[in-house]
């Protein structure tokens, strides 16, 4: 199995240095966040090819939870930055680098963004990737059912919770207002919970094909990401400054798992 993941390391890692080159010319790397998203589909599309494609329900089920999830997350992502253009997150790292490290564009867009998210978007497919690669042609097991239930769920919880804030943006009348309403009132980010949700499943799903327990690194890093890192942490910080009445929507609503509001 190493060969094949090394190979599926190297694909995408072209893949990253093809999209670092596009955003070179248009000084933009906001579009990263579709790549995230499209490039584990990639990944994981790389392995099934390099095992002649899948070889049972579980292989199948993995590619197809995984593409169900990349592909509509990635065209939303990639819509949204086609509307909206630079995202100032990403402006603010540039920014950064070039004030504290003399680097040029380039280089902070090759290090700090596509060199990073690469690694890390294989890594966190590995689950995927593995269980593709190890599955023999079994039965899925009930627990490995199990799995593919949770990551339904989660797809399905980020799918809406997505739709909801689109339609709740698309109303002129609520800029500046905070979207407490559908799954937004349990939870203050929907769209995460279901990342976290859909990619512990797909862990059970490719542990179930005979992906090794080590792949287990994945779906933790992922949740160390959303809670701890760049996910909730980052975009909270922001949100707290620039919007009012967030503060009184953290104080009643759960930061992560969903769970009646408070009062």
């Amino acid at each position: 199995m190493f060969p094949e993941l090394l190979f599926t390391l190297v694909a995408v890692v072209a893949l990253m240095l093809a999209c670092w080159g596009i955003a070179v010319r248009l000084r933009d790397v906001a579009f990263i966040d579709a790549i995230w998203a499209y490039g584990m589909v990639y990944a994981v599309a790389v392995a099934a090819l390099l095992n002649g494609g899948p070889a049972g329900l579980a292989g199948w089920a993995l590619l197809a939870l995984v593409a169900a999830w990349g592909l509509r997350l990635g065209t939303h992502l990639i819509t949204r930055w086609r509307r909206l253009g630079p995202d100032p997150r990403y402006e603010k790292i540039i920014a950064s680098a070039q004030a504290k490290r003399g680097w040029s564009f380039e280089r902070t867009a090759l290090l700090q963004v596509f060199g990073l998210q690469g690694p890390l978007l294989w890594g966190v497919s590995l689950p995927a990737q593995a269980g593709i690669l190890a599955d023999t042609g079994a039965a899925l097991p009930i627990w490995g059912w199990a799995g593919v239930g949770i990551a339904v769920v989660g797809i399905a919880f980020e799918t809406i919770g997505d739709a909801q804030l689109e339609s709740f943006r698309a109303i002129p009348a609520n800029k500046g207002k905070v979207l407490d309403t559908g799954l937004w009132r349990y939870t203050r980010h929907p769209n995460y919970f279901g990342d976290f949700t859909t990619w512990w499943g797909i862990f059970i799903v490719g542990v179930a094909a005979g992906a090794p327990i080590w792949t287990i690194a994945g779906p933790l890093f992922l949740s160390f990401t959303l809670t701890r890192w760049s996910g909730a942490p980052m975009l909270e910080h922001s949100l707290k400054k620039h919007r009012p009445g967030y503060a009184d929507y953290i104080a009643r609503t759960s930061g992560f798992f969903p769970w009646p509001p408070k009062g």
